[in-house]
C-alpha cells in the first residue's frame, strides 16, 4: 500500500519532530530568584509548552496493523439508548468523539481497501458506530427537550409542519430562517413546492396505496400461518404469550380453527 507507506514516513517525521521539540522544552522548574525583596517567595517555574503524544500521528486515521489483511475483526455491538442515558453529559461529550474517531478510521480503512481493490474486514463496525452516534444524539435531545420544557414550556427544537410533496407523499418539513421573505424567495418556491395535481399523481397515489395495502396484508397472513403453525405443533403454548406477541392474531378464533390441531389424541 503505497499510501500508507507515505503515512508511515510522514507519521516518523511528525514524531521526531515532537521529540525535539520536548527535549528543548524544560521539564523542570527553574531556579529560584535572588532578590532580597523575593526571598521568602515560592520560587517561580518555567512551563513547557504542551505537545501531544509520539503515539497520536497520522497512523490513528489507520486501524491496527495485526488487522491488515485479516476477513473478520472481532468487535462488540452498538451502544444502546438504555445505556447512554445513564451517563453524564461530560461522557457522552468524550463518548461521541471516540465514536467520531473510529468512524474516521474505518471510512480511511475502507477507501484505503477498495482504492487496492481488497477486502475491508468487518464492514458492519460502520454501521455500528453510525447507530451508537445515532443514540448518542437521541439521548441529548431528550435532555435538551426537558431542560427547555422545564425552563420555557417550549421544546426548543426547530418548529415544523406536515406537508406533501408534489407526488403526494407526506414529509415532515421543518422551518428555517432565510433572509428574503417567503413571498419573494422565488428559488425557495421552486423547490419547495407543497402541493400536487394531475390525473397522473392521483394515478400514482392510488397504486402506492394498494401496495402499502398488500404488504400490510401479507404480514398479517405470515403472522397468522406462524401462529398456526407453532398451535399445530405446539398444543400446549402459552396462549397468553402468543397474544402479547403477535397482537394482531386473534387467538380465540384461531383455537377453533380445525386448521390449528395438530395430530395426536386429544385428553378427555
Amino acid at each position: 500500500m503505497s499510501t500508507i507507506t507515505k503515512v508511515l514516513s510522514l507519521s516518523r517525521a511528525v514524531g521526531s519532530l515532537c521529540n525535539n521539540l520536548r527535549a528543548l522544552s524544560v521539564g523542570s522548574a527553574g531556579p529560584a530568584i535572588s532578590s532580597p525583596l523575593l526571598r521568602n517567595s515560592t520560587p517561580i517555574t518555567s512551563n513547557a509548552f504542551h505537545t501531544t503524544s509520539s503515539r497520536q500521528d497520522l497512523m490513528e486515521f489507520f486501524d491496527d496493523k495485526k488487522n491488515w489483511g485479516e476477513n473478520e475483526v472481532k468487535v462488540g455491538r452498538a451502544w444502546r439508548a438504555d445505556e447512554l442515558r445513564i451517563k453524564s453529559n461530560s461522557d457522552l461529550h468524550k463518548l461521541w468523539f471516540i465514536l467520531l474517531k473510529e468512524r474516521n478510521m474505518l471510512l480511511t480503512m475502507e477507501h484505503e481497501c477498495n482504492d487496492k481493490m481488497e477486502v475491508f474486514p468487518s464492514p458492519e463496525r460502520l454501521d455500528k458506530v453510525k447507530e451508537s452516534m445515532e443514540n448518542i444524539e437521541t439521548v441529548v435531545r431528550e435532555r435538551n427537550k426537558a431542560y427547555h420544557l422545564l425552563e420555557t414550556g417550549e421544546t426548543g427544537e426547530r418548529p415544523g409542519r406536515l406537508v406533501t410533496n408534489p407526488l403526494g407523499l407526506k414529509f415532515y418539513y421543518r422551518s428555517a430562517e432565510h433572509v428574503i421573505p417567503s413571498f419573494m424567495n422565488t428559488k425557495w418556491f421552486k423547490t419547495h413546492q407543497f402541493q400536487y395535481s394531475g390525473r397522473a399523481v392521483r394515478k400514482f397515489l392510488l397504486l402506492y396505496r394498494e401496495k402499502l395495502y398488500n404488504e400490510k396484508r401479507r404480514a398479517k397472513n405470515r403472522d397468522r400461518n406462524h401462529v398456526m403453525m407453532l398451535m399445530r405443533r405446539n398444543p400446549n403454548t402459552d396462549v397468553n404469550l402468543l397474544r402479547e406477541r403477535y397482537p394482531h392474531v386473534n387467538i380465540d378464533k384461531l383455537i377453533r380453527d380445525d386448521k390449528c390441531r395438530g395430530h395426536y389424541v386429544p385428553k378427555f
